[in-house]
């Protein structure tokens, strides 16, 4: 009887030795991966203070060792190699926030895509130049073979099914977390945990960046701002007067100019940091601004997503208002988007975007089309010998370009062109060291992050000679022209900036870039405008003397009570009863409306095409300014 009751306790007692090492290495996993966040609400001492924490931090991770235990029968192989996964992503996590200042969002994942697309040289130069990340790396990925070789298997091959069920069960969870389903809404959420996707500190202290990640996953990457049709239609009805008179602002008979765009790879005016108040990096877009427009663009991402504010500018459409669309280029599905680039197609405009690099990075290639550029020139276009300057083209090599394209005969031509000189990292030597090393640095800032400011500032002035250089050779010819410059995002220069810190006293991410508009052949009164990327085409067309476009009339009349919510990367919404918040809503349901194609029948149509000219700068255009509040 003995003998038969140990016979039948054996299997029970590796079943209990075999639960009790699970569910040891599962404690540890979760233990690690708190130590590997470094965060506060996720450390391994809150384990028992506020479990819910780590272990929803690394319960992605448990789930996906789990699905490798079930195929390879081996538990430390399968948990080491999900913690060395798991490894990988906070590497790249640190690497984000230390050369863009903001945590790893689920959309980052899209740039694997963008490695075969001429997007591995840029990505690549943030990788770090030391060997022993990789030596790391490769020493992780020795000790899992090793697993794999010599490690026993915890159960035999054949289990009667348990073994498929378990897997199909644990695959299924992992899978219905990473597609988002809603239920898991009930564990990840900003009430349970903690959520503030643009904070490289708050994801720390609070969720970890896993939790994190899920949660901006299910919060934003499955639907959008709800639409509300009849505020629209109010807002709409509201300004129909302004509209209708700002459609038909008269025009002065004069031929449509030439319009150059220039979207400056991270220029910003320095001046905005301390210690560099009485700084003078700019001197040609100062010159240009005593008689022209300018003032501070609130642009809606910081250190990087250079596309984000690029979509903004072409579009007219606020990503504020498109939460779930982080990288528009890498996630648009119309294949014609309103822009303004339609336009001045309209308008009998030749359109042409330029850039000094890969044509399919960050999707351009189509998303050109889209927008309805006529031609791409890119970087195969350009003369082989075309110069460089550190990492990337330079940008006298892009003015050229511009200079080439320009014809002195023909319809008028609308040139968007893409600077990628002062593109980061900056710790790529430039041509000219001396110059480079002789630019003065605030005090406290030292060793690399000295190096990498006095980069970034030597390419920023060449940015701003090139704009000087293209403004006076365009004053030079007959055709009348416009020129509108601006930075796209400020550098990721966090270190520095948490040194110096800014004259407003906010932080990095509340900071404004600049932006200009100027008529090479006019010297009018100075005009100062703060506005929002995107506020600027319908500037632009306003300045263009084109008005017969309702939506961009319409961005004229609401933009400048709404333009300070774009804040890089993400504003706080304004207080849920006040007047602009209604106003804002309405104009979120504007956007998605136009995005979607069903606006254009609730807005007014103008009666004649404007008459085109370019209105002088100190005789601006003006609409009928809104009230500010919407009607019931």
């Amino acid at each position: 009887m003995s003998l038969n009751s140990t016979g039948h306790s054996r299997p029970w007692r590796a079943l209990a030795t075999r639960s009790a090492l699970l569910l040891l290495l599962a404690l540890a996993f979760v233990l690690l991966t708190g130590l590997l966040d470094g965060g506060i609400g996720v450390a391994p001492s809150q384990i028992l203070d506020q479990p819910r924490f780590p272990l929803a931090n690394a319960w992605p991770g448990l789930l996906l060792a789990g699905v490798l235990l079930m195929i390879s029968r081996r538990a430390l192989l399968s948990f080491g190699l999900a913690f060395l996964l798991q490894g990988l992503v906070y590497a790249v996590n640190l690497l984000k926030v230390a050369n863009l200042g903001t945590p790893l969002l689920p959309d980052d994942f899209r740039m694997v895509g963008q490695l075969r697309k001429g997007g591995a040289h840029l990505l690549f130069g943030y990788l770090p130049h030391s060997p022993w990340p990789y030596l790391g790396l490769l020493a992780g990925l020795a000790l899992i073979v090793a697993m794999w070789r010599h490690e026993p298997p915890l159960f035999p091959p054949r289990t009667r099914g348990k073994r498929l069920l378990a897997g199909s069960v644990l695959a299924a969870t992992l899978a219905s977390l990473l597609v988002g389903q809603s239920a898991w809404a009930n564990i990840y959420n900003g009430k349970v945990l903690w959520l503030e996707p643009w904070s490289a500190s708050s994801t720390s202290e609070h969720s970890g960046l896993i939790s994190s990640l899920v949660m901006f996953h299910l919060q934003y990457g499955q639907g959008r701002r709800k639409l509300d049709g009849a505020a629209a239609t109010r807002l709409i009805g509201q300004s129909a007067a302004a509209l209708q008179q700002s459609m038909h602002t008269p025009g002065t008979g004069e031929a449509l100019p030439d319009i150059v765009v220039i979207q400056s790879e991270s220029f910003f005016d320095p001046t905005i940091m301390r210690g560099y108040e009485q700084s003078n990096f700019a001197p040609n877009l100062r010159r240009l601004a005593a008689h022209g427009i300018s003032g501070a663009l609130h642009v809606p991402t910081f250190g990087g997503g250079t596309i984000r504010t690029e979509f903004e500018v072409l579009t007219g459409l606020s990503l504020r208002y498109f939460e779930n669309l982080q990288f528009p280029y890498l996630q648009m599905s119309h294949k014609a988007v309103p822009s303004l680039v339609r336009a001045l197609n309209a308008h009998g405009y030749e359109t042409t975007a330029l850039h000094g690099n890969d044509p399919a990075f960050w999707n351009r290639t189509t998303a050109f089309k889209s927008l309805g550029f006529s031609r791409f020139v890119s970087q195969a276009s350009f003369p082989t010998h075309a110069p460089t300057d550190g990492k990337y083209m330079a940008d006298s090599a892009m003015t050229d370009q511009i200079m080439r394209q320009l014809k002195d005969s023909g319809p008028p031509q609308f040139i968007f062109a893409i600077s990628i000189e002062a593109h980061g990292p900056y710790d790529v030597e430039p041509a000219n060291r001396a110059e480079r090393d002789a630019i003065p640095v605030p005090d406290g800032i030292a060793g690399t992050d000295k190096q990498e400011l006095q980069t970034y500032l030597y390419h920023l002035q060449h940015a701003d000679a090139e704009l000087g250089r293209l403004v006076t050779w365009l004053a030079q010819r007959q055709r009348p022209s416009l020129v509108l410059f601006y930075g796209d995002h400020l550098p990721a220069l966090s270190s520095s900036y948490e040194v110096t810190g800014f004259v407003d006293d906010k932080d990095m991410l509340s900071q404004a870039g600049t932006w200009l508009l100027v008529d090479p052949h006019y010297q009018g009164q100075p005009l100062h405008e703060d506005t929002a990327a995107w506020l600027l085409p319908g500037r632009l067309l306003a300045q263009a003397g084109i008005h017969d476009d309702a939506y961009f009339a319409l961005t004229g009349l609401v933009g400048p009570q709404l333009a300070a919510l774009t804040e890089a990367p993400g504003a706080t919404p304004p207080d849920e009863d006040s007047e602009q918040r209604k106003l804002d809503d309405a104009m979120a349901s504007v956007n998605q409306l136009r995005m979607s194609g069903k606006l254009d029948k609730l807005l007014p149509k103008a009666e004649t095409p404007s008459a085109g000219g370019i209105a002088h700068i100190d005789n601006p255009p003006s609409g009928q300014p809104l009230p500010a509040a919407l009607p019931p």
